[in-house]
């Protein structure tokens, strides 16, 4: 059986809380520049027109500033110029100048109130917070999704690992993470030998396999390959089984931690909806369960059963040490808060848009038309004649 102590999970998985702010404000951060460079890409038409003059002249006229390396970008309009005519007079331009030496100029573009007022109303992209909340969605659906199929608590956490350090690498605004949440619960259920096919996993909770199957390459490439993980729920079953020997357990103490064992997995599923799995060991985690389970009935002293793990095991973790990063994840527990259905509401729009900047048109344009349907019935109705 693979140990945890020589695993990569131990080794390149468990990281401080430092880091996991600086990499998901690094994955926020890209994910709005690569977002704010296609819609600059997409608003950029071009116009075919002829200078009248003393010698007729040819230049293309570009509606959106060129930066510097803007040659490049030249280059590139001008090759699908003749496929994207527009009338120029509907829009502000930039006209290419060029000099007798043959530089170029960039003269200031004539940016008209109609794109000023596009823009503001365009929905920004999600921050920090937001994507957090997003995940956390997720993450609870994967759980959701797992207590639907009857998988196996391993699926679950293993699902929820890898959901977990995917999102390390990349924004939510960059992969849907509706469409990696299922990949990751496929994945997992192909490592931890309970297969199930794509097509019975998207038909079980209506959705399309062939989403799962295009994801499935970028989520194990982002994981490394790495696919071994150590979840707490072992960590629990092993703690539970220590205790009857230290408690010296009979008949109604087993009972009790029967009891004890269940509820400290319930605890254990609420600890996997925080970051605290990428920040402590499994064996801690289950710990952590463990006491706040025991919180309530008083099995047994179990400060002192922590003392007689240390005394046991060659362990260079003093007591406090070990009760102060227990603490820190009860307090990570605490603090987790459920997204509402009003927050997602909210975030879900803008997440649209940046998976898919287009649907902001498309929406706009579908109101529109209502509008327009709306007051063209109303004046019909005005039309109608009296006591029709």
């Amino acid at each position: 059986m693979a140990d945890f102590q020589t695993s990569t999970h131990r080794s390149r998985w468990i990281f401080t809380p430092q880091d996991l702010i600086e990499k998901y404000k690094a994955a926020n951060q890209r994910a709005k520049q690569t977002l704010e460079k296609h819609l600059e890409l997409t608003n950029a038409k071009v116009a075919d027109v002829w200078l009248e003059g003393d010698q007729g002249s040819w230049s293309p006229c570009y509606l959106r500033i060129i930066q510097d390396g803007g040659l490049k970008i030249v280059s590139q309009f001008l090759e699908c110029i003749h496929s994207m005519r527009e009338p120029v007079t509907e829009y502000g331009v930039t006209r290419i100048e060029m000099d007798a030496d043959g530089s170029l100029q960039y003269p200031e573009p004539q940016i008209s109130a109609k794109d000023n007022a596009e823009k503001r109303s365009r929905p920004k992209p999600l921050n920090v917070e937001e994507e957090q909340l997003m995940r956390s969605f997720y993450e609870c659906k994967i759980q959701e999704v797992c207590a639907a199929f009857s998988f196996p608590q391993k699926i679950q956490a293993t699902a929820l690992i890898y959901y977990k350090r995917f999102y390390l690498q990349w924004s939510v605004m960059e992969h849907n993470p509706k469409h990696i949440m299922l990949t990751c619960i496929y994945v997992a259920c192909k490592i931890e030998e309970n297969h199930v096919s794509a097509e019975e996993l998207g038909k079980g909770i209506a959705q399309d396999h062939q989403m799962i199957l295009n994801n499935e390459m970028i989520v194990l490439q982002s994981l490394d390959f790495d696919l071994i993980v150590f979840a707490p729920y072992r960590s629990v079953d092993g703690f539970v089984d220590d205790m009857e020997e230290f408690c010296l357990a009979k008949d109604d103490q087993l009972q009790m931690l029967k009891d004890l064992h269940r509820t400290a997995k319930m605890e254990v599923d609420k600890t996997m909806l925080t970051d605290a799995p990428l920040l402590f060991p499994p064996g801690q985690l289950a710990l952590a369960a463990l006491r706040r389970s025991n919180e309530m009935d008083q099995i047994l002293d179990f400060e002192r059963y922590l003392s007689s793990i240390l005394s046991r095991q060659d362990l260079s973790h003093a007591l406090s040490e070990l009760i102060e990063s227990l603490d820190s994840i009860d307090s990570w527990v605490r603090k987790h808060q459920v997204p509402t259905a009003e927050d997602m509401k909210h975030i879900d729009r803008k997440l649209k848009f940046c998976l898919d900047p287009s649907s902001h048109d498309k929406s706009k344009k579908r109101e529109k038309k209502s509008k327009h349907k709306s007051k063209r019935s109303a004046s019909e109705m005005q039309n109608l004649p009296p006591g029709s």
